[in-house]
Formats: C-alpha cells, sequence, structure tokens
C-alpha cells in the first residue's frame, strides 16, 4: 500500500480554538488521527500537552506513530472507533481530558489509494473499510441487502434523487454478475444519473452513501459526542471538522442543544424541566476554509469546523 500522507484541514483554525493551559500538563484526546497531522502542530506549540490518539485504520496510525515519534512518551495510540474514547482514554486512567478534536469523514490518502476502495475516480475493489478487521464491505452491501435498504441508504446518506431507480438497477444487474469493483458500480451510475455539465458526477452520491453505511458514520458521530462533552473538563474545548451536511446536522443541533438553558414552555411561571447549559458555541456558523488554503488543499472546501466550551 503507498505511503499515508494527510494534509489536515483547516489547522489554523484548529490552532486558534484549541488552547491549552501552560500551568500544567493537559490532555487531549484526537479521536480521528489520521496521519497526525493537526496533533503534531497542537503538540509542538504545547510542549506540556500529553494526547490520546484514536483511530480505526492501521495505516493511519503507522504513519501518526512516524509523524509524532518528536513527542516521545506523551503520545498514546489507540486503535479503536471514535465512539470508543470514553472507555480508550479511561484505558490510559484518563478521567477528564482539556480537549477534544474530531476530524471525521474520509482522508485524503484512503481516497487516494485504489486498493481501498473509495473514490470512484480509479478502479479498484468495492471495499470502503475504514477498519480492514471488519467484515462489512461495500460489495457485500450492494450484493446482498434488499432493495428497501439499498434505496434508504442512497436516498437517506446520499439525498441521492434517483436512489429507488439506481437500486432497481443494481438489484437487477447483481442477479447477473455480482458487484466486485468500483467500476461496475460507476458503470451503473453512469447508466442511471448520467453526467451533466455544473453538476457532481454520477458517482459521487452514491459512493458517499455506502461509504457511510458501511462505516457507520453518522452513528459513530452520534455516539462520540455526548461522551466527549463528558469526558471534557470545565472550560475544555471540543472541536469537529465535518466535510458534508449530514454530519455537519447531527454537530450542530447536538451543540446547540447543549448549550440551551430552560426548554419549558412559554408562560410557566417557574422552570420544570430542569435544562442545564452545559457548553458554549464559540464559533457560531461554524469555520470554513480560507482562501489561502483552498489554494493549497482544494479538499478543505467541504469543511466546516464547530468549536464548543464546556462550562460546568
Amino acid at each position: 500500500m503507498a505511503e499515508f500522507e494527510h494534509i489536515p484541514v483547516l489547522w489554523r483554525e484548529v490552532l486558534e480554538h484549541l488552547t491549552f493551559p501552560s500551568d500544567r500538563p493537559a490532555r487531549l484526546i484526537d479521536g480521528t488521527i489520521g496521519g497526525g497531522g493537526h496533533s503534531a502542530l497542537l503538540l509542538k506549540k504545547y510542549p506540556a500537552l500529553q494526547l490520546l490518539g484514536i483511530d480505526r485504520d492501521n495505516a493511519a496510525l503507522t504513519k501518526a506513530a512516524e509523524t509524532l515519534a518528536f513527542a516521545g512518551d506523551r503520545v498514546k495510540l489507540h486503535r479503536g472507533d471514535y465512539s470508543s474514547l470514553a472507555s480508550a482514554a479511561a484505558e490510559y486512567g484518563w478521567d477528564k481530558v482539556d480537549g477534544i478534536l474530531l476530524d471525521i469523514g474520509v482522508s485524503s490518502p484512503q481516497l487516494d489509494h485504489p486498493d481501498r476502495g473509495f473514490s470512484w475516480r480509479a478502479d479498484g475493489p468495492l471495499d470502503m473499510r475504514m477498519d480492514q478487521r471488519s467484515t462489512l464491505t461495500a460489495s457485500r452491501l450492494l450484493n446482498f441487502a434488499d432493495l428497501d435498504e439499498l434505496i434508504r441508504i442512497f436516498r437517506e446518506y446520499g439525498e441521492e434523487p434517483k436512489a429507488r431507480k439506481l437500486a432497481q438497477v443494481i438489484v437487477e444487474v447483481r442477479e447477473k454478475k455480482p458487484f466486485a469493483t468500483t467500476a461496475d458500480l460507476v458503470e451503473v451510475c453512469d447508466r442511471v444519473i448520467g453526467r451533466k455539465p455544473g453538476k457532481l458526477p454520477a458517482p459521487t452520491l452514491a459512493f458517499q452513501a455506502l461509504r457511510i453505511a458501511v462505516n457507520d458514520e453518522l452513528g459513530e458521530l452520534e455516539r462520540a459526542l455526548p461522551d466527549a462533552v463528558k469526558l471534557l473538563r470545565k472550560n475544555g474545548r471540543l472541536a469537529v471538522i465535518s466535510f458534508h451536511s449530514l454530519e455537519d446536522r447531527i454537530v450542530k443541533e447536538f451543540l446547540r442543544e447543549e448549550a440551551a438553558e430552560c426548554t419549558c414552555p412559554p408562560g410557566l411561571p417557574v422552570c420544570v424541566c430542569g435544562k442545564v447549559k452545559r457548553m458554549e458555541i464559540v464559533t457560531r456558523k461554524g469555520v470554513t476554509a480560507s482562501k489561502e488554503e483552498l489554494a493549497e488543499n482544494r479538499r478543505a472546501a467541504c469543511a466546516r469546523l464547530r468549536v464548543a466550551e464546556k462550562l460546568i
């Protein structure tokens, strides 16, 4: 497999918003450490900072170990889903942390390596697993999921307007020949969806949907966020970078709920809901890439950073 190289998106903004005390060793969890780009910058900026880096992709952890070797025993690396960040922290005796970073979604190395099957741009096996210990692959989904499940995946995770037609054709095609490669799926997408000037390439949303389903990406995010808030100490910050509207909506709504105070109906003389505001939103509209970064890294165009600070 080719070397895992990853350009961290919104790195200037991450350095701006994830700040740590200088009077004691602070703790950071990077729940999706990838190649270690963001964490390397933070470890260099804060010489006393301790890091727990988590990733389910073994290739990413191997690269992160190389990138972060300069920090020595300040770095702990853990293979697993970022939704398990609470149990991973407990394993190392971390009951509270000062910052949590989640750079979610697929990484550039995963997209760029045809043998991983994430991209429609090059032919390769229909894999799409971030954790290659998993038994569920994109080809298995395409070949064995029933029609209704395929429609749901393409409609909910890809927001594909032709979800039903695409699923119907896939079911017809697989009866004659199983789906094995990315080219197999691209051919069907081109036939059903077509390529129109000014529109996304035909396979884009279908590949996104399958990747999300194979890796349970939205479920991972929904499970991780509550545990992340519990782990943060007072004044600790949670920073989440998302890459499409489904992820961003989950993060935005979760933080809005955590930052809300009383939710009782108007007109009640006293609060009966007991809702306590736990977080303060730092980035109201979310932060997107600057023109400078977009010139350096076109994949930053879809990235959005949201940051909130623990109040209690």
